[in-house]
């Protein structure tokens, strides 16, 4: 079988299986969103925190709520990390150094999972299970939350109170991420990834020497990394290494994993709102894009340039043969495209083009189809400035789903769509500026650029990947990427939330002969169009600098 035609095979997987998973899965986040029943478990941490979980909260009560939750998730994380080496389980590895510890911190706590330290040689069991896990999980419950609170401002009408933070988080953590992650663990280790707590051992003589590895609650880890468009690896080489991505198998499920709750989010959103086919047209934008982005990505690392990629079958720098071109190409583009930032090949060593197409997904804002809760209230903000360019065009008052899209709802989606963007481009132009900063370049030139616009369009936009050049373990960069990752991910929840209030204060609008049909697949196009513009518009001089001058030069 020729790799280009298993690549193939291996998208048209998992299409079907994302199919298959996308109306039950969907349905069941609806449920769990929609119920007022709690659970004992619920009952018991309702209790536990001192929440309420039938009070309803109005937009700044409910940001309190997930601000207040985070502040703290980065102050405990950030003393687990200062205390590792007084801590049982610790492996004899020594307190991870301030700078580090606060940019980790920010880092899961943010859903980046950015990591500037080897895994395997810093972060004992205790730090890994009791701290980074526990965020891959509420971070992943942060996001789907926020996501549910702005479905609920288009849902609801002449009222400002978007549900409870508390009971979204913790139903977010018990009814779907933690039943799925079980299953997916089990599935892990039944293709060979590991899941133990064993210290520090010998694998194998090797010629002048030995190679040691540590164990660890790998798989567990690693399903709900991936399920929660989380991230952070275990080992340094993340799901290139084979005792988190042991075979093909196993990455294609890891692949669905990144994918299934973010598409699904489109039924949670049509049946929460009334409208499946609204659903659709945001599934089908986020599909259209999604597949798109693939394609080119593996046509560009497909191409043939000469005898060594002829033999490789492509450009095989840096990726697993147990993967091939077909699979670390679906995987790079699943990852970037979400928060995800796990990597099962190096994004470094793609092609010019290839490295850019990373690039531009996260650009994007991570929407198609983004990451968990994030990736659907990044999409649904791009649908509000479709509508409002649509009414601008004709000259009629912009509505969407019914909510008039005013003034105040044009500036808090305005806002919204400007601040990352401004975290990017700022923190490269001072990193480039500055003296020390540029020595952390492995590469120089426009690759060296690549580097590190690449590092900060990962951190600001709660990616996490990295590009595999760039020796990001300095203060400089564990300051301001940490603070790119903590701006990247709060700022743009007050604007979600502040505009679902809005939303939910208003009247609905009655549907007339001259509403824009939202669900048709005209405005599936016009959001299209609509989200490359922008991203265009804002990144392209920085893009022209870095991977299109890398690959027209090639």
């Amino acid at each position: 079988m020729s790799p280009v035609l298993a690549g193939i095979l291996q998208l048209l997987a998992l299409v079907v299986a994302l199919g298959l998973s996308y109306r039950p899965l969907g349905d069941h986040m609806a449920k769990v969103y929609s119920s007022e029943k709690h659970y004992r478990p619920e009952k018991w941490i309702y209790k536990a925190i001192g929440a309420n979980p039938n009070v309803e909260m109005r937009w700044p009560a409910y940001l309190r709520g997930v601000l207040a939750f985070s502040a703290v998730s980065v102050l405990f994380l950030y003393l687990l990390q200062r205390v590792q080496g007084s801590l049982p389980g610790s492996l004899g590895f020594v307190s991870i150094d301030p700078d580090q510890a606060f940019n980790t911190a920010a880092s899961f706590v943010a859903n980046t999972n950015w990591q500037s330290y080897y895994g395997e040689q810093a972060m004992g069991h205790v730090v890994q299970t009791g701290g980074l896990a526990v965020q891959n999980f509420v971070s992943a419950a942060v996001g789907i939350a926020v996501a549910v609170a702005l479905v609920r401002g288009f849902a609801r009408s002449r009222t400002g109170e978007l549900g409870n933070f508390w009971a979204d988080l913790v139903r977010g953590v018990v009814r779907i991420l933690l039943p799925i992650s079980v299953i997916g663990a089990l599935v892990l280790v039944a293709c060979g990834a590991i899941q133990n707590f064993s210290g520090i051992h010998e694998v194998g003589q090797f010629t002048g020497g030995s190679q040691q590895w540590n164990g660890g609650a790998v798989a567990s880890q690693e399903v709900i990394k991936e399920l929660g468009t989380n991230g952070g690896g275990y080992f340094n080489a993340n799901s290139a290494h084979p005792f988190e991505n042991p075979n093909g198998l196993s990455n294609l499920f890891e692949i669905y994993l990144i994918l299934v709750i973010p598409f699904a989010l489109t039924r949670t959103f049509g049946r929460m709102v009334g409208s499946i086919r609204q659903g659709y047209a945001i599934l089908a934008t986020m599909a259209t894009i999604w597949l798109g982005f693939t394609a080119l990505m593996m046509w560009t690392e497909f191409a043939h340039h000469g005898p060594a990629f002829d033999i490789a079958g492509g450009a095989m720098e840096g990726k697993e043969t147990r993967f091939g071109i077909g699979g670390s190409s679906i995987f790079a583009v699943a990852t970037t495209l979400t928060s995800t930032g796990a990597v099962n090949s190096f994004h470094s060593s793609y092609t010019g083009f290839g490295g850019g197409i990373t690039m531009l997904g996260m650009q994007l804002g991570e929407i198609a189809p983004g990451g968990v809760g994030s990736g659907l209230y990044g999409m649904l903000i791009m649908a509000v400035i479709a509508v409002f360019i649509a009414g601008l065009m004709v000259g009629r008052t912009p509505e969407y789903l019914g909510k008039k899209i005013g003034t105040r709802e044009i500036k808090f989606a305005a806002l919204y769509i400007l601040v990352t963007p401004a975290l990017v481009l700022c923190f490269t132009a001072l990193a480039m500026a500055l003296p020390t900063p540029v020595h952390s370049m492995t590469n120089s030139g426009a690759h060296g650029f690549s580097e590190i616009l690449y590092a900060y369009t990962s951190g600001a936009n709660n990616n996490g990947s990295a590009f595999a050049g760039l020796n990001a373990d300095t203060q400089w960069f564990n300051s301001t990427i940490g603070i790119a990752m903590l701006l990247g991910r709060f700022l743009p929840m007050v604007f979600v939330l502040a505009l679902a209030g809005s939303l939910a204060e208003q009247t609905p609008v009655p549907e007339t002969a001259g509403t824009l049909r939202t669900e048709k697949p005209l405005f599936t196009g016009l959001l299209v169009g609509t989200i490359m513009i922008i991203t265009g518009l804002t990144y392209f001089p920085a893009l022209a600098l870095g991977p299109l001058a890398e690959g027209l030069a090639a």
